[in-house]
């Protein structure tokens, strides 16, 4: 059996979102099983996630999705790169994925292998030494650095998030030695934040206004449920005690071990810690040309959850399921014969997986339990739930390993 595979936050699920799984299913047919990671409680952009990992990847399952996995905490907080390369790693560990799709401001993949490949040559590193030690970002530096070898519009993937994250796609699976095909699926309307956006929906959510009618029907009933039972959204202001307390624990030492970090930021950032009232004032403390504020932002929850430098360099060391419908356990069915990691249904046998896998397992435990202190409802902020939690399984009645 054959599989698209997507990488995704789903944060929340949207009608971008389901356009995108209609479109592979009109490329490859209506029966054509979709594998999606997602980013567990804390995202790439450096933010707790609005609604759980556990009731993204039920919305996601009700609207489509075939089978979730989750993509382990170190690789969702990490830089697009080391995202890429968690997401990929995944996909392509399952077996059974041999097409990665994603959403495009472009569309245009030719243009995307070209700025990939373009990374990959060793005068790009040259050149993007050359920029960031002229003191611009890192962002910026990239920019310029691919522009001197296939000019500015050659660079222009790198302009835009999706593109951008597109292109460490391409990067990932030829580092990992994978050839999976890549489908871009070329986004309409606003490129990050219009109506109906992801950022959008959040900014409504924030605000109190309404937001459910703008999503698809089986999504906003999941998430329906989770905001009556007060389990989301969960928003920055719910964990600012919960984050600041961890933070202004954090030593000096605490702050340079955690990725990204260099040039002595880890002193202002930990005095930051110590007199400012939230992670998100320390941010802005800290911000400058070379720190960006969602690195920063990364670098914060980091701190506050225990991941440190080094943790995303490699692959995760199992793949979790959060979710599947009837073909996602097929496709499960299918991996028990053709994943090259370990592949955990029931939580509780992450202890047969390793040493490695079990502390990845356990970093995401934690990170949930402090995760779920953002949640209006006192008694669903009991800890340790993350082990006892085990896939949503939609119209399944019997088990999908047997």
């Amino acid at each position: 059996m054959r599989a698209v595979g997507i990488t995704a936050e789903y944060n929340p699920f949207h009608h971008g979102h389901q356009a995108q799984i209609a479109a592979v299913r009109e490329r490859f047919g209506a029966d054509t099983p979709i594998a999606a990671v997602l980013s567990g409680d804390f995202v790439q952009r450096g933010e707790a996630a609005a609604f759980s990992k556990f009731a993204r990847a039920e919305a996601a399952v009700r609207c489509g999705v075939s089978l979730i996995l989750e993509l382990p905490l170190p690789w969702s907080l990490s830089s697009a790169e080391g995202f890429a390369r968690g997401a990929v790693g995944l996909l392509t560990a399952t077996g059974v994925v041999d097409t990665i799709s994603f959403g495009s401001e472009s569309g245009d993949l030719d243009a995307i292998l070209r700025c990939a490949s373009a990374l990959e040559d060793g005068a790009f590193s040259a050149a993007l030494r050359k920029h960031l030690s002229a003191g611009v970002s890192f962002a910026a530096a990239r920019e310029r650095a691919a522009a001197e070898l296939i000019g500015p519009e050659g660079a222009a993937p790198l302009r835009a998030p999706n593109d951008l994250l597109a292109v460490e796609y391409v990067r990932a699976a030829a580092r990992l030695g994978v050839s999976p095909a890549f489908l871009p699926v070329k986004r309409t309307g606003s490129l990050h934040d219009g109506p109906g956006s992801a950022s959008e929906l959040r900014r409504r959510m924030g605000a109190g206004e309404e937001w459910l009618s703008l999503i698809p029907a089986a999504a906003a009933e999941t998430y329906r449920r989770q905001l009556a039972a007060g389990r989301g959204p969960v928003t920055a202001e719910s964990l600012r005690l919960p984050l600041l307390s961890r933070l202004r624990d954090r030593s000096e030492a605490d702050f340079a071990a955690v990725p990204d970090a260099a040039e002595g930021i880890e002193h202002k950032l930990c005095r930051a810690a110590r007199e400012l009232d939230s992670p998100e004032a320390i941010a802005m403390a800290a911000k400058s040309k070379r720190y960006a504020l969602s690195r920063l932002r990364r670098m914060l929850l980091c701190a506050a959850l225990g991941v440190k430098k080094g943790m995303a360099d490699a692959l995760p060391p199992y793949i979790r399921v959060l979710a599947m419908d009837e073909k996602g356990a097929a496709l499960l069915r299918a991996m028990r014969k053709t994943a090259t990691l370990p592949v955990i249904v029931k939580p509780a046998l992450i202890r047969h997986a390793g040493e490695n896998a079990r502390a990845v397992f356990e970093l995401g435990s934690a990170a949930h339990d402090l995760y779920v202190l953002g949640f209006a409802d006192r008694a669903s902020q009991r800890g340790g739930e993350d082990p006892r939690t085990g896939p949503f399984r939609l119209g399944l009645t019997a088990d999908p390993e047997k």
